[in-house]
């Protein structure tokens, strides 16, 4: 036990950067991006509970190996035992997997039931895959589909916080603490909107509107990309979705419905206060 809770410790340790920092993947990160939604919560909380089950049996497996390689070995068993069944092992290795398996399942189900079953719904957001770009349309703030592009590596402008084959021109906004219902589908071939801080993966089909759901409890900028291997360009049609507060989608949202350079321009002015807020943090 003693030697599973150091394993444990040494990979939480070396996790701890990777999930130090939301939104986006950062050098050295071997972990989830950590979670700011609670369909992530749940599947980070799964994702560690079936890890500390895999590495008990494979430590268990790996003690009954050793075991049996110099209890059984030729040397001290000169006369090999002629039996070939043992009811009692058979039932225990038939038995003891069930048993996994059953305590894997109760929490799985719950979290597909949580991930799957959409509550009441504050706004929704139409999103829809083209190849090699997205396009966001809210009907609920009269905001027509505007396209969503990456920005190219020489137009990047790190100081306003952009990152290369993430940022884009025109981002999705949505406010925080807001149960956002999201509409995906596809004008072409099939697509993939996934946000992994959000714990949202769902395909994008021509011809058939799925559903997610996104609750953001930190404001911030988070990134995802399409994971559905959908043509040459796949790699180039990355998704920045910022979370504000309510005030600021407002604005952001009347600007956007007129010209959507105002409203990123709302977003640049937010983004670079909270910039500054955290620097004078340090």
């Amino acid at each position: 036990m003693r030697f599973l809770t150091a394993i444990l410790a040494t990979w939480a340790a070396a996790a701890s950067g990777a999930l130090a920092q939301a939104g986006r993947p950062h050098d050295g990160g071997i972990g989830l991006q950590r979670s700011v939604t609670s369909m992530m919560d749940g599947i980070t909380h799964f994702h560690t509970f079936v890890l500390i089950i895999i590495t008990a049996i494979t430590l268990i497996v790996l003690a009954l190996l050793i075991y049996v390689i110099f209890r059984f070995r030729a040397k001290a068993n000169p006369e090999p035992s002629k039996f070939s069944h043992n009811t009692l092992v058979e039932v225990i290795w038939t038995g003891i997997p069930v048993l996994i398996l059953f305590v894997i399942a109760i929490p799985s189900f719950r979290l597909l039931y949580h991930n799957d079953v959409i509550p009441e719904s504050e706004m929704t957001i139409k999103v829809t895959g083209y190849q090699w770009y997205w396009g966001y349309e809210y009907p609920d703030q009269e905001i027509g589909e505007y396209l969503s592009n990456m920005i190219p590596d020489e137009e990047i402008d790190e100081a306003a916080g952009q990152v290369r084959l993430l940022s884009v021109d025109y981002p999705m906004v949505i406010p925080v603490d807001t149960t956002v219902r999201v509409q995906v589908t596809a004008a072409d071939v099939i697509h993939s909107f996934a946000m992994p801080s959000f714990g949202n993966k769902i395909d994008a089909i021509p011809g058939r509107l799925n559903e997610t759901w996104i609750n953001a409890r930190e404001t911030g900028v988070y990134y995802g990309q399409c994971s559905e291997l959908c043509g040459q360009f796949h790699a180039f049609m990355p998704i920045e979705i910022h979370v504000v507060p309510q005030d600021v989608f407002e604005q952001w949202s009347a600007a956007v419905a007129e010209d959507p350079d105002s409203g990123n321009a709302i977003l640049a002015e937010f983004q670079s206060a909270q910039r500054d807020t955290r620097m004078a943090a340090r």
